[in-house]
């Protein structure tokens, strides 16, 4: 087959706040090929991504995403990792590349798995879709009585696991984030896993970090999720150092493959979390799940948007039996509630698996999303680069 069409819609909320919920847009990726048509979506803001896509060649080494990718033959996995290669090698000094191209990748996946019939994790040599436990991704209140009533909500609706991140946690007392982990905990029960994300507001300031280890051991958190800067790696290493019971948890944030090795080698996470939609798409996400199996370090996908991004990121680890614990977006905006007609639910046990239906097993539900399609135009001179397609 012969890819004739890659297609970019931005799907935005009426309003977007500075909530931090990457839910409130989105790109999704369309991919012809063969009668085929397969879907991907883009972990990043839209209009960059969508630029370096189309954007004019700077140099050889920065040209425009599209120029490696339309036009390619697809037909096997080794089609999809020779097509990876050149972006990245022609796209070195874009920057934006790996976002823009991760929704392609998926949506090449989804593609190729339609083709053969089989789901995706088939497709990357794993024999079946082993049960994940999905823990419910939230924010922390603005107060613990709030995150209380949270953490209570999520229970009641059937998680047996949960991760309260952002708000206001690194920016005041310690104390004051000590209430926050007890009202968590207190609101799951004793039970269930807590987990912990402070979006990186330490920087790489390991005593601040440290501070919070007592509260997190108390409330019983398997793990507090990016302390520090994605780079920091000393930083990482010198608070796991410290940890008892509780693990550092990172990877989000790396758009390769090397990133995501150097946390696991020297930054010394017990779990490393990779988005699908940020490193490069599903191939690279693969190659570090089976890098975290070969180190001892558990495997976590990131998701927090919509079930399309939910199916690929399972891809990588479906068949992975001790890598168990799976984010799964709880309280999405409207919009990536609408991108598919059928979701990933959780099952009588409150497990989730990975698609059995061939690609990744979710379907786009056109005619909800086109409410919220964004019609853009990007001009440059007098040449239109980019105009919103027929969706």
């Amino acid at each position: 087959m012969q890819i004739e069409a890659v297609d970019l819609f931005y799907l935005s909320m009426p309003e977007v706040t500075d909530e931090v919920d990457g839910s409130q847009d989105a790109l999704l990726v369309r991919v012809r090929a063969g009668g085929l048509e397969g879907w991907g979506e883009c972990e990043a803001a839209p209009l960059p991504s969508i630029a370096a896509f189309v954007c004019p060649m700077s140099h050889g080494a920065c040209r425009p995403v599209s120029a490696s990718v339309l036009g390619e033959t697809i037909d096997t996995p080794a089609d999809i990792s020779r097509i990876a290669a050149r972006v990245e090698y022609d796209s070195m000094d874009l920057l934006q590349a790996p976002h823009t191209f991760s929704g392609v990748e998926m949506a090449l996946w989804d593609l190729l798995g339609k083709k053969h019939s089989v789901p995706v994790w088939r497709l990357l040599g794993q024999s079946r879709s082993h049960p994940k436990i999905p823990y419910a991704s939230l924010l922390f209140g603005d107060t613990p009585e709030e995150t209380l009533m949270r953490a209570r909500k999520a229970r009641a609706d059937g998680f047996n696991a949960a991760k309260f991140g952002w708000g206001p946690i690194g920016r005041s007392a310690a104390s004051d984030d000590d209430e926050q982990f007890v009202a968590a905990r207190e609101g799951l029960g004793s039970d269930a896993h807590l987990m912990v994300d402070v979006g990186q507001v330490f920087g790489d300031d390991v005593a601040a970090a440290a501070a919070r280890l007592r509260g997190l051991e108390a409330a019983r958190a398997l793990w507090l999720e990016e302390p520090f800067h994605a780079g920091a790696l000393e930083a990482h290493a010198q608070l796991a150092a410290r940890c008892q019971r509780v693990r550092i948890a990172g990877g989000e944030a790396a758009h390769n493959v090397y990133m995501a090795r150097h946390l696991i080698d020297y930054g010394a996470v017990g779990y490393i979390q990779i988005d699908c939609g940020r490193i490069g798409g599903i191939a690279p996400a693969t190659k570090v799940a089976e890098m975290a199996v070969a180190a001892g370090v558990t495997y976590v996908n990131h998701t927090f948007t919509s079930h399309l991004a939910l199916s690929a990121s399972m891809q990588p680890f479906a068949g992975l039996e001790d890598h168990r614990i799976c984010e799964y977006p709880a309280a999405p905006k409207d919009l990536a509630v609408a991108i598919t007609s059928n979701h990933i639910t959780r099952r009588g046990n409150g497990t989730i698996i990975a698609p059995e239906a061939p690609g990744l097993g979710v379907a786009i539900d056109v005619e909800r999303i086109r409410p919220y399609l964004v019609e853009t135009e990007i001009t440059v001179g007098k040449q239109v680069l980019y105009r919103t397609p027929v969706l």
